[in-house]
Protein backbone atom coordinates (compact mmCIF):
# COMPACT_ATOMS: atom_id res chain seq x y z
CA UNK A 1 0.00 0.00 0.00
CA UNK A 2 0.97 3.62 -1.03
CA UNK A 3 0.60 6.37 1.59
CA UNK A 4 1.36 9.52 0.10
CA UNK A 5 1.89 13.05 2.10
CA UNK A 6 1.20 16.44 0.48
CA UNK A 7 3.36 18.92 2.23
CA UNK A 8 6.65 19.23 3.99
CA UNK A 9 6.28 20.33 7.23
CA UNK A 10 6.53 19.09 10.67
CA UNK A 11 3.15 17.27 10.57
CA UNK A 12 4.17 15.84 7.42
CA UNK A 13 7.25 14.78 8.99
CA UNK A 14 5.88 13.37 11.95
CA UNK A 15 3.99 11.10 10.54
CA UNK A 16 6.09 9.49 8.12
CA UNK A 17 8.08 8.80 11.42
CA UNK A 18 5.17 7.71 13.25
CA UNK A 19 4.25 5.02 10.45
CA UNK A 20 7.95 4.07 10.52
CA UNK A 21 8.28 3.83 14.26
CA UNK A 22 4.60 1.82 14.62
CA UNK A 23 6.18 -0.60 11.72
CA UNK A 24 4.30 -0.06 8.37
CA UNK A 25 6.53 -1.32 5.92
CA UNK A 26 4.46 -0.06 2.39
CA UNK A 27 5.76 3.00 0.06
CA UNK A 28 5.50 6.20 1.97
CA UNK A 29 6.20 9.40 -0.20
CA UNK A 30 6.15 12.79 0.59
CA UNK A 31 5.41 15.71 -1.66
CA UNK A 32 7.36 18.99 -0.71
CA UNK A 33 6.84 22.19 -2.40
CA UNK A 34 10.21 23.56 -0.07
CA UNK A 35 13.81 22.69 -1.32
CA UNK A 36 14.36 22.20 2.20
CA UNK A 37 14.47 18.84 4.82
CA UNK A 38 11.21 19.19 6.59
CA UNK A 39 11.67 22.05 9.44
CA UNK A 40 9.98 22.78 12.45
CA UNK A 41 9.03 26.59 12.13
CA UNK A 42 8.59 28.12 15.44
CA UNK A 43 12.53 28.16 16.40
CA UNK A 44 12.18 30.90 12.94
CA UNK A 45 10.60 33.56 15.45
CA UNK A 46 12.60 32.45 18.22
CA UNK A 47 16.31 30.67 18.90
CA UNK A 48 16.93 31.08 15.39
CA UNK A 49 16.40 34.27 15.30
CA UNK A 50 18.34 35.46 18.32
CA UNK A 51 20.91 33.52 17.13
CA UNK A 52 20.96 30.83 19.83
CA UNK A 53 19.80 27.81 17.64
CA UNK A 54 21.26 27.07 13.74
CA UNK A 55 18.32 26.85 11.37
CA UNK A 56 19.61 23.25 10.88
CA UNK A 57 18.83 22.14 14.38
CA UNK A 58 14.88 23.16 13.36
CA UNK A 59 15.15 20.28 10.57
CA UNK A 60 12.71 17.42 11.92
CA UNK A 61 15.21 14.28 10.84
CA UNK A 62 18.62 14.82 8.50
CA UNK A 63 18.86 13.71 5.12
CA UNK A 64 20.10 10.42 5.97
CA UNK A 65 17.15 9.04 8.03
CA UNK A 66 14.56 9.20 5.10
CA UNK A 67 17.07 7.25 3.30
CA UNK A 68 17.35 4.86 5.95
CA UNK A 69 13.67 3.97 6.37
CA UNK A 70 12.80 4.08 3.47
CA UNK A 71 11.00 7.48 2.69
CA UNK A 72 10.66 8.75 -0.51
CA UNK A 73 11.03 12.48 0.08
CA UNK A 74 10.44 14.28 -2.78
CA UNK A 75 11.76 18.01 -2.82
CA UNK A 76 10.89 21.65 -4.94
CA UNK A 77 7.56 19.94 -6.33
CA UNK A 78 4.10 21.15 -5.99
CA UNK A 79 0.89 18.83 -5.75
CA UNK A 80 -1.70 20.35 -8.50
CA UNK A 81 -4.17 18.18 -8.35
CA UNK A 82 -5.93 14.88 -6.84
CA UNK A 83 -8.02 12.65 -8.40
CA UNK A 84 -9.67 10.65 -5.33
CA UNK A 85 -11.76 8.64 -7.72
CA UNK A 86 -8.79 6.55 -9.66
CA UNK A 87 -6.74 7.16 -6.44
CA UNK A 88 -3.91 9.47 -8.52
CA UNK A 89 -2.70 12.80 -7.54
CA UNK A 90 -0.32 14.85 -10.62
CA UNK A 91 2.61 16.73 -9.11
CA UNK A 92 4.95 19.16 -11.16
CA UNK A 93 8.53 20.76 -10.47
CA UNK A 94 8.52 24.02 -8.98
CA UNK A 95 10.41 26.36 -11.31
CA UNK A 96 13.92 27.17 -9.67
CA UNK A 97 13.76 24.08 -7.46
CA UNK A 98 15.84 21.23 -6.84
CA UNK A 99 13.21 18.33 -7.79
CA UNK A 100 14.49 14.80 -6.85
CA UNK A 101 13.31 12.99 -9.84
CA UNK A 102 9.28 13.68 -9.77
CA UNK A 103 8.28 14.95 -13.17
CA UNK A 104 4.38 16.59 -14.65
CA UNK A 105 2.89 12.91 -14.17
CA UNK A 106 0.43 11.13 -12.19
CA UNK A 107 1.38 9.38 -9.27
CA UNK A 108 -0.90 6.67 -7.83
CA UNK A 109 -1.31 6.26 -3.48
CA UNK A 110 -4.11 3.90 -1.85
CA UNK A 111 -4.16 6.54 0.75
CA UNK A 112 -3.26 10.11 1.77
CA UNK A 113 -2.56 12.80 3.89
CA UNK A 114 -3.13 16.52 3.22
CA UNK A 115 -0.41 18.51 5.09
CA UNK A 116 -0.31 21.62 3.05
CA UNK A 117 0.18 24.08 5.94
CA UNK A 118 -1.09 27.85 6.04
CA UNK A 119 0.07 30.84 4.13
CA UNK A 120 0.68 34.40 5.65
CA UNK A 121 -1.96 36.72 5.21
CA UNK A 122 -1.39 39.36 2.96
CA UNK A 123 -1.00 43.15 3.77
CA UNK A 124 -1.32 44.58 -0.06
CA UNK A 125 -0.40 48.34 1.58
CA UNK A 126 2.93 46.84 2.38
CA UNK A 127 4.15 46.25 -0.90
CA UNK A 128 3.44 49.90 -2.08
CA UNK A 129 6.38 51.25 -0.19
CA UNK A 130 8.32 48.18 0.79
CA UNK A 131 9.71 44.74 0.55
CA UNK A 132 7.91 43.05 3.60
CA UNK A 133 8.76 39.89 5.60
CA UNK A 134 6.29 37.88 5.94
CA UNK A 135 7.45 34.87 8.46
CA UNK A 136 7.18 31.74 7.57
CA UNK A 137 10.09 30.08 5.74
CA UNK A 138 13.68 29.42 6.35
CA UNK A 139 14.54 32.18 3.85
CA UNK A 140 12.11 34.80 5.40
CA UNK A 141 14.38 34.31 8.63
CA UNK A 142 17.56 34.98 6.81
CA UNK A 143 16.31 38.00 5.38
CA UNK A 144 15.70 39.05 9.51
CA UNK A 145 18.36 38.14 10.64
CA UNK A 146 20.21 39.85 7.84
CA UNK A 147 18.11 43.00 8.99
CA UNK A 148 17.93 42.77 13.03
CA UNK A 149 21.09 45.25 13.90
CA UNK A 150 21.68 47.75 16.75
CA UNK A 151 19.77 50.97 15.52
CA UNK A 152 17.68 49.81 13.03
CA UNK A 153 14.18 51.19 12.51
CA UNK A 154 11.63 47.89 12.38
CA UNK A 155 8.15 48.35 11.54
CA UNK A 156 6.01 45.55 12.57
CA UNK A 157 2.13 44.98 11.60
CA UNK A 158 0.03 42.87 13.65
CA UNK A 159 0.70 42.42 17.70
CA UNK A 160 0.05 37.96 17.39
CA UNK A 161 2.50 35.70 18.17
CA UNK A 162 4.94 36.52 15.41
CA UNK A 163 4.80 39.53 15.37
CA UNK A 164 5.33 39.80 19.50
CA UNK A 165 8.16 37.12 18.93
CA UNK A 166 9.79 38.98 16.18
CA UNK A 167 9.93 42.17 18.30
CA UNK A 168 11.67 40.71 21.08
CA UNK A 169 14.37 39.05 19.15
CA UNK A 170 14.94 42.70 17.55
CA UNK A 171 15.02 44.31 20.53
CA UNK A 172 17.46 42.26 21.70
CA UNK A 173 19.51 42.67 19.21
CA UNK A 174 19.20 46.31 19.58
CA UNK A 175 16.85 47.83 17.09
CA UNK A 176 14.53 50.24 17.02
CA UNK A 177 10.44 48.51 16.85
CA UNK A 178 7.31 49.94 16.46
CA UNK A 179 4.41 47.90 16.53
CA UNK A 180 0.83 48.88 15.01
CA UNK A 181 -2.29 46.94 16.08
CA UNK A 182 -5.88 47.77 15.00
CA UNK A 183 -7.26 46.41 18.18
CA UNK A 184 -7.63 47.67 21.37
CA UNK A 185 -4.60 45.45 22.82
CA UNK A 186 -2.16 42.53 21.35
CA UNK A 187 -3.31 39.06 21.77
CA UNK A 188 -6.51 39.92 23.03
CA UNK A 189 -8.67 37.89 20.62
CA UNK A 190 -7.04 34.56 22.20
CA UNK A 191 -6.35 35.57 25.82
CA UNK A 192 -9.07 38.93 26.50
CA UNK A 193 -7.84 41.96 28.12
CA UNK A 194 -7.34 40.47 31.44
CA UNK A 195 -3.80 38.48 30.37
CA UNK A 196 -3.40 41.00 26.90
CA UNK A 197 -2.49 44.09 28.76
CA UNK A 198 0.40 41.82 30.67
CA UNK A 199 1.71 41.38 27.09
CA UNK A 200 1.40 45.02 26.47
CA UNK A 201 3.19 46.09 29.41
CA UNK A 202 6.07 43.45 28.91
CA UNK A 203 6.79 44.58 25.27
CA UNK A 204 6.56 48.67 26.33
CA UNK A 205 8.63 47.51 29.30
CA UNK A 206 11.31 46.67 26.88
CA UNK A 207 11.00 49.83 24.68
CA UNK A 208 8.78 48.97 22.37
CA UNK A 209 6.89 51.63 20.61
CA UNK A 210 3.15 49.91 20.79
CA UNK A 211 0.35 51.45 19.01
CA UNK A 212 -2.33 50.00 19.64
CA UNK A 213 -6.38 50.31 18.35
CA UNK A 214 -3.84 52.13 15.23
CA UNK A 215 -3.90 51.10 11.58
CA UNK A 216 -0.35 51.48 9.98
CA UNK A 217 0.04 54.06 7.14
CA UNK A 218 2.26 53.95 3.78
CA UNK A 219 4.37 56.86 5.52
CA UNK A 220 5.62 54.99 8.59
CA UNK A 221 5.91 52.10 6.52
CA UNK A 222 8.32 54.09 3.92
CA UNK A 223 10.84 55.24 6.77
CA UNK A 224 11.72 51.72 8.43
CA UNK A 225 14.82 49.76 7.24
CA UNK A 226 12.44 46.69 7.69
CA UNK A 227 8.55 45.83 7.81
CA UNK A 228 7.32 42.84 8.92
CA UNK A 229 3.64 41.96 8.34
CA UNK A 230 2.49 39.41 10.70
CA UNK A 231 -1.56 39.99 10.77
CA UNK A 232 -2.51 36.03 10.47
CA UNK A 233 -2.57 33.10 8.36
CA UNK A 234 -4.75 31.31 6.16
CA UNK A 235 -4.70 27.72 5.38
CA UNK A 236 -3.30 26.38 1.94
CA UNK A 237 -7.08 24.58 1.03
CA UNK A 238 -6.75 25.03 -2.56
CA UNK A 239 -5.43 21.33 -3.55
CA UNK A 240 -8.55 20.09 -0.63
CA UNK A 241 -11.17 22.27 -2.67
CA UNK A 242 -9.78 21.14 -6.18
CA UNK A 243 -10.01 17.41 -5.46
CA UNK A 244 -13.84 18.26 -4.47
CA UNK A 245 -13.34 17.91 -0.09
CA UNK A 246 -15.85 19.50 2.16
CA UNK A 247 -14.33 22.95 3.26
CA UNK A 248 -15.37 25.68 5.61
CA UNK A 249 -12.40 27.99 6.57
CA UNK A 250 -10.21 24.72 6.82
CA UNK A 251 -10.58 20.82 5.51
CA UNK A 252 -13.77 19.12 7.33
CA UNK A 253 -12.13 15.98 9.29
CA UNK A 254 -14.10 13.86 11.33
CA UNK A 255 -13.07 12.95 14.80
CA UNK A 256 -10.27 10.66 13.21
CA UNK A 257 -9.05 13.64 11.18
CA UNK A 258 -10.70 11.78 7.65
CA UNK A 259 -12.29 13.99 5.62
CA UNK A 260 -14.85 13.65 3.45
CA UNK A 261 -13.20 11.26 1.34
CA UNK A 262 -12.77 7.93 3.00
CA UNK A 263 -8.82 7.29 2.01
CA UNK A 264 -7.89 11.02 2.76
CA UNK A 265 -6.98 12.59 5.77
CA UNK A 266 -6.19 15.97 6.97
CA UNK A 267 -3.64 17.53 9.57
CA UNK A 268 -1.71 20.64 11.23
CA UNK A 269 -3.06 23.96 9.84
CA UNK A 270 -5.24 23.02 7.45
CA UNK A 271 -7.17 20.47 9.04
CA UNK A 272 -10.42 22.19 11.03
CA UNK A 273 -11.63 18.52 13.20
CA UNK A 274 -14.98 17.94 15.17
CA UNK A 275 -13.07 17.78 18.04
CA UNK A 276 -14.65 14.54 20.33
CA UNK A 277 -13.69 16.26 23.37
CA UNK A 278 -14.57 19.82 22.67
CA UNK A 279 -17.88 18.81 21.10
CA UNK A 280 -17.21 21.74 18.48
CA UNK A 281 -14.77 22.11 15.12
CA UNK A 282 -11.78 23.70 15.79
CA UNK A 283 -8.66 24.51 13.73
CA UNK A 284 -5.21 25.32 15.44
CA UNK A 285 -1.81 26.72 13.68
CA UNK A 286 0.40 25.04 16.11
CA UNK A 287 3.02 23.16 17.05
CA UNK A 288 1.74 21.04 19.07
CA UNK A 289 -1.10 20.06 16.99
CA UNK A 290 1.06 19.37 14.11
CA UNK A 291 2.73 17.00 15.82
CA UNK A 292 0.16 15.09 17.74
CA UNK A 293 -2.40 15.13 14.54
CA UNK A 294 0.39 13.89 12.60
CA UNK A 295 0.92 11.05 14.92
CA UNK A 296 -3.13 10.50 15.08
CA UNK A 297 -3.05 10.32 11.08
CA UNK A 298 0.15 7.57 10.66
CA UNK A 299 -2.16 5.15 12.96
CA UNK A 300 -5.18 6.13 10.59
CA UNK A 301 -3.62 5.56 7.28
CA UNK A 302 -2.51 2.62 8.03
CA UNK A 303 -5.70 1.19 9.55
CA UNK A 304 -6.60 2.18 12.47
CA UNK A 305 -9.61 4.17 13.72
CA UNK A 306 -8.31 6.48 16.63
CA UNK A 307 -9.87 9.85 17.35
CA UNK A 308 -7.93 12.72 18.05
CA UNK A 309 -8.68 13.78 21.71
CA UNK A 310 -5.36 15.73 22.29
CA UNK A 311 -6.38 19.55 23.65
CA UNK A 312 -4.74 22.58 22.04
CA UNK A 313 -1.22 23.73 22.95
CA UNK A 314 0.85 26.08 22.21
CA UNK A 315 3.99 28.07 23.83
CA UNK A 316 5.72 31.58 23.20
CA UNK A 317 9.14 32.98 24.56
CA UNK A 318 9.36 36.51 24.69
CA UNK A 319 12.40 38.14 26.43
CA UNK A 320 12.85 36.58 29.49
CA UNK A 321 8.56 35.28 29.58
CA UNK A 322 7.95 31.96 28.84
CA UNK A 323 4.41 31.00 28.79
CA UNK A 324 2.29 27.91 28.20
CA UNK A 325 -1.26 27.56 27.65
CA UNK A 326 -3.22 24.76 27.51
CA UNK A 327 -7.00 24.43 26.27
CA UNK A 328 -9.46 26.63 24.21
CA UNK A 329 -11.77 28.89 25.36
CA UNK A 330 -14.10 28.66 22.31
CA UNK A 331 -16.54 31.29 20.47
CA UNK A 332 -19.03 31.02 24.09
CA UNK A 333 -16.09 33.22 25.75
CA UNK A 334 -16.02 32.65 29.22
CA UNK A 335 -16.98 34.10 32.47
CA UNK A 336 -14.16 35.04 34.38
CA UNK A 337 -10.29 34.78 34.07
CA UNK A 338 -8.91 33.69 37.93
CA UNK A 339 -5.14 34.85 38.12
CA UNK A 340 -2.89 33.48 40.74
CA UNK A 341 0.83 35.00 41.47
CA UNK A 342 3.08 37.80 40.31
CA UNK A 343 2.01 38.97 36.98
CA UNK A 344 4.82 42.01 36.76
CA UNK A 345 6.67 39.09 34.38
CA UNK A 346 8.61 42.29 33.00
CA UNK A 347 10.65 41.94 36.07
CA UNK A 348 10.32 38.15 36.68
CA UNK A 349 7.35 37.64 38.09
CA UNK A 350 5.87 34.49 37.60
CA UNK A 351 1.93 33.44 37.60
CA UNK A 352 -1.63 31.20 36.43
CA UNK A 353 -4.41 32.34 34.70
CA UNK A 354 -7.14 30.14 34.34
CA UNK A 355 -10.57 31.11 32.02
CA UNK A 356 -13.37 29.76 33.35
CA UNK A 357 -17.48 29.39 31.77
CA UNK A 358 -20.22 28.14 33.89
CA UNK A 359 -17.89 26.99 36.51
CA UNK A 360 -15.34 25.42 34.86
CA UNK A 361 -12.18 25.45 33.53
CA UNK A 362 -11.86 25.88 29.62
CA UNK A 363 -8.19 26.99 29.56
CA UNK A 364 -5.57 27.61 31.71
CA UNK A 365 -1.93 28.81 31.15
CA UNK A 366 1.27 29.41 33.61
CA UNK A 367 3.92 32.22 32.67
CA UNK A 368 8.01 31.70 34.08
CA UNK A 369 5.97 28.79 36.39
CA UNK A 370 7.59 25.38 35.33
CA UNK A 371 6.90 23.62 37.89
CA UNK A 372 3.23 24.06 37.41
CA UNK A 373 3.13 22.67 33.81
CA UNK A 374 1.68 19.46 34.52
CA UNK A 375 -0.90 21.74 37.09
CA UNK A 376 -2.19 23.97 34.95
CA UNK A 377 -2.83 21.30 31.39
CA UNK A 378 -4.88 19.12 33.90
CA UNK A 379 -6.69 21.60 35.43
CA UNK A 380 -8.63 21.63 31.91
CA UNK A 381 -12.37 20.33 32.63
CA UNK A 382 -11.71 20.76 36.41
CA UNK A 383 -14.61 22.80 38.46
CA UNK A 384 -13.44 26.03 40.03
Amino acid sequence: MTIAIVGGGLAAATAATELREKGYDGDVVIYSAEDHLPYERPPLSKEVLLGSKQVEEAQVHDSAWYADNHVQLERGVKVVSIDPAAHTLRAEPIAGGESTGVESTVHSYDRLLLATGASPRHFPAADKVSDPVYLRTVEDNARLLEALKPGAKVLIVGAGWIGLEVASAARQKGAEVTIYEVADLPLVAVLGPEVARLFADLHRAHGVDLRLSTPVDEAAMAGADLVVVGIGAVPNTELAEQAGLDVDHGVLVDETLRTSDPDIYAVGDIASQQHPVLGRRIRVEHWDTAIEQGKVAAHNLAGASEQYTHLPYFFTDQYDLGMEYFGSVGPEGYDRVDIEGDTDVANGGAFRAYWVKDGTVRAAMHANDWDASDAVRDSIGTAR
